[in-house]
C-alpha cells in the first residue's frame, strides 16, 4: 500500500476528525515560526488548509502543496473565503516539488506526520533532497512527527469518535481498526465512517498507512540532506524532547 492512498477518501472527514483530536493546538507554533521566517513559506501536504489558512490570514506569504485533489478543493474554498490571503495552492508530489527557481523559501513546514506517509526509504530521501533544493541558505525546515506509531496497540473495529456531521442533519461515527507490520515499521489505520441522515445510512471505508522512524533516525536523514539540526522539541511551546513526549518536533537549518 502506498502512503498517498486513502487520502482522497479521507478529505470529506479530515476536518471533522481533527477538530475532535488535534484541533488547532499546533497552529500557533507554525504561525510563530512563519512570522519569524522573513520570507515565503512552503507547507508540505497542506491538505484541506487546516494549517495553511490561519497562516495566510496572519499575512504570511505561503504556498501549499498536496497531491490529493479532493483535499485541495477544500483548501481552495477556505482560501477564497479569506479573500485577501497571500496563499497559493498547488497540486504536486512532495518528492519532486514543482519549483524551478532554487531556494525560494525561508521556511518549509512538514506538519503532523506528513513525512510518515512516505512508506519507502527512497521516497523519504527524494523528499528531503527536494526540500533542500527549495530551502534558502539559512532557511528553516520544521518537521512534526506522530510519536512512535509502531508501539500503538492493535485493535479491531473500535468506535473512536461520534458526533454531529459537517453537513446539517447528519451524524457521524468513526469505527477504527489498527494493524501493525512491525517488520516494515508500518502502522495501518482502517477507517470506516458511518454517516446517518434520518433513516439513510452510508458507510465510507478506506485505509491510511504510516511509517515511523525514531527522532535520531530522522535527524540523521535530515542532516544527510544538507541541514543542521537546531532543536528537537517535545511540545508546541518549545519544551524539551524525550522519547515519551506527546509531540516530536525537529527544527533544522539549511547549510
Amino acid at each position: 500500500m502506498e502512503g498517498w492512498q486513502g487520502w482522497d477518501d479521507y478529505a470529506a472527514f479530515y476536518d471533522w476528525e481533527n477538530a475532535r483530536t488535534l484541533g488547532r493546538r499546533d497552529v500557533r507554533f507554525w504561525t510563530r515560526l512563519a512570522a519569524r521566517a522573513g520570507g515565503r513559506v512552503l507547507e508540505l501536504g497542506c491538505g484541506t488548509g487546516r494549517v495553511l489558512a490561519p497562516l495566510a490570514r496572519s499575512g504570511v506569504p505561503i504556498v501549499g502543496v498536496d497531491r490529493s485533489a479532493p483535499m485541495l478543493a477544500r483548501a481552495r474554498r477556505r482560501i477564497r473565503r479569506l479573500r485577501a490571503a497571500r496563499a497559493t495552492i498547488l497540486k504536486g508530489d512532495i518528492r519532486h516539488l514543482p519549483f524551478r527557481r532554487p531556494a525560494p523559501f525561508r521556511l518549509v513546514m512538514a506538519p503532523y506526520g506528513i513525512l510518515q506517509s512516505l512508506v519507502r526509504e527512497a521516497d523519504l530521501a527524494a523528499t528531503l533532497e527536494s526540500v533542500a533544493r527549495v530551502t534558502a541558505r539559512g532557511g528553516l525546515f520544521g518537521v512534526d512527527l506522530v510519536p512512535d506509531l509502531p508501539r500503538w496497540s492493535e485493535y479491531r473495529r473500535h468506535v473512536s469518535l461520534r458526533g454531529t456531521g459537517l453537513r446539517r442533519g447528519t451524524h457521524l461515527t468513526l469505527i477504527e481498526s489498527v494493524r501493525q507490520d512491525r517488520r516494515r515499521r508500518l502502522t495501518i489505520f482502517d477507517q470506516e465512517y458511518i454517516e446517518r441522515r434520518g433513516r439513510t445510512r452510508r458507510a465510507h471505508a478506506f485505509s491510511l498507512v504510516f511509517r515511523t522512524l525514531s527522532v535520531p533516525q530522522m535527524t540523521r536523514r535530515i542532516e544527510h540532506a544538507g541541514f543542521r539540526i537546531e532543536a528537537v522539541l517535545g511540545d508546541y511551546e518549545g519544551g524539551p524532547w524525550d522519547p515519551r513526549a506527546d509531540v516530536w518536533l525537529i527544527l533544522a537549518r539549511r547549510r
